[in-house]
């Protein structure tokens, strides 16, 4: 696999292109993995003490990191995300992207089989790195804005890591192997603005396997089923309710229908379904509440939801409908597992991957889940193990008082927030590189 993962010839975005209309009316780190020699599986419910023992010393043997160095790190051994993949059916992606990309390559052995970003990592990628910095200057030089360069930073790295996935991808005849670049934050409450941001982006990476991420505000499902109708592949993000889930589905099965395409094998989707989130603020809750029913709730609310999820999908991916489309090539909009990284240190460090695992799915993973689940995980269905119990938990929350579609709106507004937040911070970071740069200059 090596050999057809080299990567000679990086492309560099399009200089020409230019930023969307809507976006102009609103206006160095690297990361590797190096694999100890074996990878033994551990048990979930290890202590606290004892997993974060066993972790310290796999951290010594195992790298997932940014650094000013570069080289691949060692050559990567097998490891449980193969079996994750081969044995269960579920595609584990990473949920970080920086430069160089090319260290993405013993991610890619070790099993890893696609990427995803968002406007949070691109800021914590961009503004603690140099490796952005001549290509900054190139851009800053020949005149450009910031955002317009904003832009072809997060467009080149994005075409860069697709070209890695490719060969996945190929395998897979478009199963796998995608990478996912986020509209702008900006436009979250803005139907057509998303909608024209994400020609602009399908267009200017211009890469097969790119996954162009909208999120599933009430504003934005309609786009989603505009874009997919234009034959551009989707990942949805920012999903924390089974009711918003619903309309994902919905808008992605209006789409491929408004398509008018003959073969609907190349445009895929998504659904980015939220979990470790949705724990965090409802046992804020459940502690408000105080009783011994409802402490001994916590930590339970996000994997039961997320079960509940996966009941809807193999719901709504069945049927006349679906199978009508399906016979045009139609293929599942898989459902994906998204913030996976525990919050809680009290809780299993593999809580938001290990018992939601289950075929068509995707889990990505940040550094610390993914760590922690090469480490000891186990390899095994669970998605769907004990669907009446998810459902009891479920139901227990909402006689509790819990307003699931409460819960789902105010996380929506807070994940919404955080990145546009990080954007604009972003976008303050480089004016000052530019600033800097000007003056150097002068």
């Amino acid at each position: 696999m090596a050999s057809s993962l080299s990567v000679s010839k990086l492309t560099t975005p399009n200089a020409s292109a230019s930023l969307p209309e809507a976006l102009r009316r609103r206006s160095s780190k690297t990361c590797f993995l190096a694999l100890v020699p074996s990878v033994t599986n551990y048990k979930i419910n290890l202590s606290a003490s004892l997993r974060t023992t066993h972790l310290n010393a796999f951290q010594s043997s195992l790298r997932i990191r940014c650094s000013q160095a570069d080289g691949n790190g060692s050559p990567a051994k097998r490891t449980v995300l193969h079996d994750l993949y081969e044995k269960q059916g579920q595609s584990p992606w990473y949920d970080n992207l920086c430069r160089p990309v090319t260290d993405l390559i013993p991610l890619i052995e070790s099993g890893v089989r696609g990427v995803t970003s968002n406007p949070a990592i691109f800021q914590k990628a961009i503004s603690s790195s140099s490796a952005y910095n001549d290509q900054f200057r190139e851009l800053v030089q020949a005149g450009k804005d910031i955002e317009s360069a904003y832009w072809e930073l997060v467009v080149k790295d994005i075409q860069d890591a697709c070209k890695l996935f490719e060969p996945i991808y190929d395998e897979t005849d478009g199963g796998d192997g995608y990478v996912s670049v986020e509209v702008s934050p900006r436009l979250a409450d803005d139907t057509q603005g998303t909608i024209e941001d994400a020609k602009w982006l399908h267009k200017v990476v211009s890469r097969p396997n790119v996954y162009i991420k909208i999120p599933a505000t009430a504003a934005c499902v309609p786009s989603i089923k505009e874009v997919i109708a234009n034959g551009i592949s989707v990942n949805v993000t920012l999903i924390f309710s089974l009711e918003r889930y619903e309309a994902v589905i919905d808008a992605y099965l209006d789409g491929l229908e408004a398509s008018g395409l003959n073969d609907l094998s190349r445009v895929t989707s998504v659904a980015s379904f939220f979990v470790s989130r949705v724990d965090t603020l409802i046992d804020k809750n459940l502690e408000k509440i105080g009783t011994p029913e409802a402490l001994n709730l916590r930590g339970k609310a996000a994997v039961a939801q997320a079960a509940l999820a996966y009941q809807l999908y193999q719901r709504k991916f069945s049927g006349p409908r679906w199978e009508a489309l399906v016979k045009k090539g139609a293929k599942k909009q898989r459902l994906l597992w998204a913030s996976t990284s525990v919050k809680n240190p009290a809780y299993p460090d593999t809580l938001y991957v290990a018992p939601l695992i289950g075929p068509d799915t995707v889990s990505t993973m940040p550094d610390q889940a993914l760590q922690a689940f090469i480490d000891h995980g186990i390899v095994a269905r669970t998605i769907d193990s004990n669907a009446s119990e998810a459902e009891g938990i479920y139901n227990a929350l909402q006689k509790l008082g819990i307003d699931w579609r409460s819960v789902g709106s105010q996380l929506e507004l807070e994940g919404v927030d955080s990145f546009k937040k990080s954007f604009e911070s972003l976008l303050d970071t480089l004016q000052e590189k530019a600033n800097s740069l000007k003056l150097v200059s002068l």
